[in-house]
């Protein structure tokens, strides 16, 4: 009786350690599925950069018109996000929203998005694509200065050196530029300028407004608010002269995969903050900065990096990596605790981050 106790008891146990590989399965096909969307994202945000280089300089599209591409863009991101809320209705609006909300708050916002994007779409017109992103580094830099003047950073002597880093590093890049355009360097910096004002107003907007919204809600409210303030400048500045040349082409097919890219890309943003983290995000984005920098280097003619590039580009990225780490860090200590509650990799709904940034340029 003794021995068949005891070999029941041994099968019950080993039924119960049985279904153990399942969980560690999971596991395994969720940490693919969050690479995925990592690899994704890099993929998405590269090829939409290289994608607009291409339709604005390419003498094959033949459409040196920034203003009007970023119109494009934000034109096609209203509709479809009109159709799925209030057609189709597959997405649920965010509720909270006022008219002075959106008079003091969305359209600040929305018009420097509007800037980002031209004045960024506008650089490819006169420096390379890698010289563009090694620019773009300055962004902390940009942010945290607007930031200590709205009152909503403090100047401390880690913050000061990270700064200094950034901005050594920028500036030893920019030393190696081979053909350097000055004109290009003041519309890129004036988008750098353009999308740390953006995050300062949406961190006021979430802050002191009180109104959270996801990704999809800030695109819904946003996107006709930077098409108009497109279509101003667009109107007086590229309209004449798109009527006066017969030259310029933008097939139906292209416009339409161009824009659609851009779209897409706006919703990698979301899935893969939602699936990971804010500073997941931030790092993934670093690592995208530096693929496009060297598939640059090898894709256009008109890009050519010396080794004082590479250097102050390091430099830069060395900086940008401890800014993210020191800013997002009690954004990770808070996420700890939701994420013990949430499965690996399982996505889980999530507001807007402050500093997240949409990459149509």
């Amino acid at each position: 009786m003794e021995r068949n106790g005891g070999k029941q008891q041994q099968q019950q146990q080993l039924e119960t350690a049985a279904p153990a590989p399942a969980p560690r399965k999971g596991a395994w096909r969720d940490g693919a599925v969050t690479y995925f969307h990592l690899l994704f994202y890099i993929a998405i945000s590269g090829g939409q950069i290289f994608f607009n280089k291409w339709v604005l300089s390419s003498k094959e599209i033949n459409f040196p018109y920034p203003v009007a591409l970023t119109l494009l863009h934000m034109l096609f991101s209203s509709v479809v996000c009109f159709a799925a809320t209030k057609i189709f209705k597959v997405i649920k609006i965010d509720e909270g929203m006022t008219t002075d909300v959106y008079v003091s708050s969305v359209i600040p916002i929305g018009a420097m998005f509007a800037m980002t994007l031209w004045l960024g779409n506008s650089a490819y017109l006169y420096i390379s694509v890698a010289f563009a992103q090694m620019l773009k580094a300055i962004m902390p830099v940009a942010v945290f200065l607007l930031g200590t003047a709205f009152g909503l950073e403090e100047m401390n002597c880690k913050m000061l050196a990270i700064m200094s880093i950034i901005s050594v590093g920028v500036i030893v890049a920019s030393v190696g530029e081979i053909t350097i355009s000055w004109v290009g360097v003041v519309y890129q910096m004036g988008g750098v300028v353009a999308e740390a004002l953006r995050l300062i107003f949406i961190e006021i907007f979430l802050k002191k407004k009180g109104v959270r919204l996801n990704l999809i809600s800030m695109m819904y409210y946003v996107s006709p608010c930077s098409a108009f303030c497109l279509f101003i400048p667009w109107l007086f500045l590229e309209k004449p002269k798109m009527d006066a040349s017969i030259s310029w082409n933008f097939p139906p097919v292209t416009l339409f995969l161009n824009c659609m890219c851009t779209f897409v890309l706006n919703l990698s943003v979301f899935l893969v903050i939602s699936r990971t983290s804010a500073l997941t995000a931030r790092v993934t984005g670093v690592v995208r900065d530096w693929s496009v920098v060297l598939l640059s280097a090898a894709i256009f003619a008109d890009t050519k990096l010396t080794f004082i590039n590479i250097v102050g580009y390091a430099i830069a990225i060395v900086g940008v990596v401890a800014y993210n780490n020191h800013k997002l860090k009690p954004q990770v200590n808070q996420q700890q605790g939701a994420d013990s509650k949430v499965s690996p990799g399982s996505p889980r709904h999530v507001e807007i981050p402050l500093n997240s940034t949409k990459e149509s340029s």
